[in-house]
């Protein structure tokens, strides 16, 4: 009885192992496009792993292993989001010859606009618009109803854009200073 309870753990790590291994490109997209740091990004698929594989026997149905996963990570992501709010942001800003600079200029805005939302903010909109995910799967991933993704979205782009009107204000007001 006990050889069979041994073999059959030993079959569900080979599947825990296979399910992780196979899910990893994807991790990783999710994470980076969720912390704008593929450094970031990487660490943060490694955490989710190793909890992942630390919390292998809590996965009941093999067939919602990926939604436990993107949950594991979205949860590993937040965290660090978390502690990025408590530091200053530094951002640089790469010029360009070949007339790129103002793709890069809107995108660093985007991107500084973003990080002045709370984690919370910054994951819904990652997950909903950066990996078009539908509300029924950040609902899932998040483990929020779906009114309250959608709600949280809402007011979430409205944070943007009033964060994106205050990055265009503070660019004004440098201009204008130049002159």
């Amino acid at each position: 009885m006990l050889d069979m309870a041994i073999e059959a753990g030993a079959q569900s790590d080979d599947a825990i192992r296979s399910l992780l291994l196979a899910r990893l490109p994807d991790a990783q997209k999710l994470a980076n496009w969720i912390l704008h740091d593929p450094v970031a990004a990487e660490d943060a698929v490694q955490e989710a792993a190793l909890l992942a594989w630390d919390r292998r026997r809590s996965l009941r149905d093999p067939a919602s292993a990926d939604a436990w996963f993107s949950r594991i990570l979205v949860n590993v992501c937040r965290a660090e989001l978390r502690r990025r709010s408590r530091r200053p942001a530094v951002t640089e800003v790469e010029l360009t010859a070949d007339g790129t600079h103002a793709a890069l200029a809107e995108r660093d805005e985007l991107m500084r606009a973003i990080r002045r939302l709370a984690p919370d903010e910054q994951l819904l909109l990652a997950l909903r618009y950066g990996r078009d995910m539908t509300v029924p799967a950040v609902a899932a991933a998040t483990r929020m109803p779906e009114g309250t993704v959608k709600s949280r979205l809402h007011s979430a782009l409205e944070h943007l854009r009033a964060a994106l009107e205050a990055e265009r204000r503070v660019e004004r007001r440098l201009e204008e200073s130049m002159r």
